[in-house]
């Protein structure tokens, strides 16, 4: 009883160092980050991603409601950097500065981890938001919130890769580091995090079509519409994987590994790949 006890508390504290460490929700809770704690903490990172699309999803129908396509979506991308407190940006501007350096993979290392932001980081920044802005414009537009089922998934599924390249690739740093707090075997926790994912996602799309009846896909696409929910989460669990597999890949290749920058990187990225590939299927003809 008491070692169940402690698995128990194990497993809780992952749950909350899991918020902690990827968003600045307030929990004033002080945990000690342990390698057993942060292993159990990836099988939560879909989790968090389905508090933030629930807060995202919230806040664009408000948004909706009181102002033009524009400037809220505007707001809603700036709450979304703020929830995370532009920790993954921040990754993504120092994975842009070193691996678009074109230097030796021990100077991209180096030039990852100088606080300063070069102009290529400067740059990708800049451009992965103003995707996300022109993405998130047309699904704040039209009188209801037709994307919500995107804005909620997105922010699960890139979570739930980011979990993955924890456990799948090596850590690119020789000694300390981010990578050194995930000791021991860490791919049972990344894997029941893709099937909390795909329950969450499931789950999703069975509520937006119990409640409207469509998923606001286009009339040519009837045979996605009629998939079940379940079908709709291993799509994309698939499309995820591809993606960050590819960019992972190549980010690991330059590196020799990855590193807590890169899978800032690999959110961002994802996030915006993500949607863009809704809003292609939305806008299929």
């Amino acid at each position: 009883m008491r070692n169940l006890a402690a698995e128990l508390k194990l497993w809780l504290f992952g749950l909350i160092t899991a918020i902690q460490f990827l968003t600045r929700l307030p929990l004033p809770v002080r945990i000690e980050w342990t390698p057993a704690v942060l292993r159990r903490s990836l099988a939560f990172y879909p989790v968090v991603g389905m508090i933030l699309g629930l807060l995202l999803t919230g806040s664009g129908w408000l948004l909706e409601k009181t102002l033009p396509p524009l400037p809220a979506a505007a707001l809603l991308l700036c709450l979304w950097i703020g929830l995370t407190g532009a920790l993954h940006l921040d990754g993504l501007m120092d994975t842009a500065d070193g691996l678009l350096s074109h230097r030796s993979r021990e100077r991209m290392l180096e030039i990852m981890k100088d606080s300063r932001v070069g102009a290529m980081g400067v740059i990708v920044c800049v451009a992965v938001m103003l995707l996300k802005w022109s993405v998130m414009v047309p699904l704040l537009t039209g009188g209801a919130l037709t994307g919500s089922w995107i804005l909620l998934l997105v922010p699960v599924w890139s979570r739930t890769f980011m979990a993955a390249a924890v456990a799948l690739w090596p850590y690119a740093r020789s000694g300390g580091g981010l990578g050194g707090f995930f000791e021991g075997e860490k791919k049972p926790f990344a894997l029941l995090g893709a099937g909390i994912a795909l329950f969450l996602s499931a789950g999703a799309v069975a509520f937006f079509r119990e409640s409207s009846g469509t998923l606001s896909l286009k009339p040519s696409l009837h045979v996605l519409e009629g998939a079940g929910p379940a079908l709709w989460g291993i799509m994309l669990l698939m499309v995820t994987f591809a993606l960050g597999g590819v960019l992972a890949a190549w980010m690991a290749k330059k590196l020799g590994g990855l590193t807590g920058d890169t899978y800032g990187a690999l959110n961002e990225l994802l996030e915006v790949l993500l949607l863009l590939a809704a809003a292609f299927v939305l806008h299929l003809t």
